[in-house]
């Protein structure tokens, strides 16, 4: 029996995969253990950006220091040689595999035994990955060549993954995936709608968010479905990257800034209130000032609540870094500054609109103070009275004001 940690660096994504690997080795008999007092290391990596890798060797470094080391994940599919060293093993390209590879090599001195498995790890949300993947070749990004082709899990294995969360405790779940939008079950064909519409109606769950979704892939019949689903979180993150249509097709993108507004309407059409929140890339090497001020100029037409910026840097292996990085840095830093500035703006205005109404609360933590943290229906976040609730509850509130990033809630019978 080994005493083994889990951790991972990057997305969503390789956090659903990390709890992935765990629970494969719980089931196998072993035991989680804090970092400090494991004997195996289990690291799974990223590599969306060159200090990512970066980030990652030294975490597979500190954990080859205190034993027994497995790396996985796309930083070692990209390059397995780098992590070369003595005490560290390079497992599987999937998750999946990664985890039987792990549990070959370790044994099973309990076979499925299960023990810890309805233990609930701190965290009242999971991430439940539905699909792994991305046949999209979008210019700026690697992780096709990490992940692979898009591959979708089975709506029946989705479905037991996301009951053992709720055994474990988490009242939330989260799906994620690579490309989630392009989610379909092998067996049946069902969309992602028929997903969210299933674990809706699971026992036990009280609430459901979509991760990330690209602008393509949201439709009338998925924002229906989510929109008659109990407990659907009113929020969306759907990447723009970018509000000039050159720089869109420069980046490879498979949307128009026009199907994009689609996307969004019909979004908050289905669901009112809705929170709308995106990513976008500042400096790419075709964008001037001029596309740069679409990009504002449709993010505040849009009325995005956040916006996720990362300043364009080239990353070897894609077709964006053989055009050069042609936009000086303190460019890019003076736009994505602006950007920023908008987003907290905007950020603020929803706040502000969202005084005097009714939610739901979902408690995260208590701070030392007492004062509870969580998140409403629309993933804003909230801070309650201490005494309001316990970490896991959901409390009914009404918002009481604004303060800073998040709102002050008070509680309601």
């Amino acid at each position: 029996m080994s005493r083994f940690a889990v951790r991972f660096l990057g997305c969503k994504v390789s956090q659903a995969d990390a709890t992935l690997i765990r629970d494969a080795l719980i089931d196998a008999g072993h035991v989680e253990a804090p970092p400090e007092h494991a004997d195996v290391h289990v690291v799974n990596t990223c590599a969306l950006t060159l200090e990512a890798e970066r980030k990652s060797r030294q975490q597979v470094n500190r954990a080859a220091r205190a034993g027994r080391t497995f790396v996985t994940g796309c930083a070692a599919n990209l390059n397995a040689a780098q992590f070369a060293a003595e005490g560290v093993t390079v497992v599987g390209r999937s998750a999946e595999r990664a985890a039987a590879d792990i549990v070959a090599l370790l044994g099973r001195p309990q076979p499925l035994a299960c023990q810890d498995a309805d233990r609930p790890r701190g965290r009242t949300r999971a991430f439940v990955k539905v699909q792994n993947g991305c046949d999209q070749r979008c210019s700026f990004c690697i992780i096709p060549w990490t992940r692979g082709a898009a591959e979708s899990r089975p709506l029946a294995e989705v479905l037991r993954d996301c009951r053992r969360r709720l055994v474990e405790g988490h009242p939330e779940l989260v799906l994620t995936g690579i490309n989630i939008g392009g989610w379909r079950d092998p067996d049946a064909g069902a969309e992602l709608g028929d997903l969210v519409t299933a674990i809706g109606r699971l026992d036990g769950v009280r609430r459901v968010r979509i991760s990330s979704i690209e602008p393509g892939d949201v439709t009338p019949r998925l924002v229906a479905a989510m929109a008659a689903t109990p407990g659907m979180g009113r929020h969306m993150h759907v990447p723009l990257q970018s509000g000039d249509p050159d720089v869109l097709a420069a980046m490879g993108r498979s949307y128009t800034v026009e199907r994009f507004r689609d996307a969004c309407r019909w979004a908050r059409e289905a669901m009112p209130g809705l929170n709308l929140t995106t990513d976008a890339i500042v400096g790419f090497p075709t964008e001037d000032e001029a596309a740069f001020r679409r990009t504002l100029s449709l993010v505040e037409e849009i009325g995005m609540a956040k916006v996720h910026v990362f300043p364009y840097s080239p990353r070897p292996g894609t077709a964006a870094a053989a055009m050069g990085d042609r936009v000086p840095p303190d460019v890019k830093a003076e736009r994505s500054l602006r950007l920023r500035e908008l987003s907290e703006r905007l950020g603020r205005e929803h706040r502000r609109r969202r005084a005097g109404q009714r939610d739901e609360v979902l408690v995260e933590r208590a701070l030392d103070d007492g004062t509870l943290v969580g998140y409403g229906s629309d993933y804003t976040r909230f801070a309650l009275p201490p005494g309001a609730g316990e970490p896991g509850d959901l409390v009914a509130v009404e918002v009481a004001g604004a303060a800073g990033d998040h709102l002050a809630g008070r509680p309601v019978a």
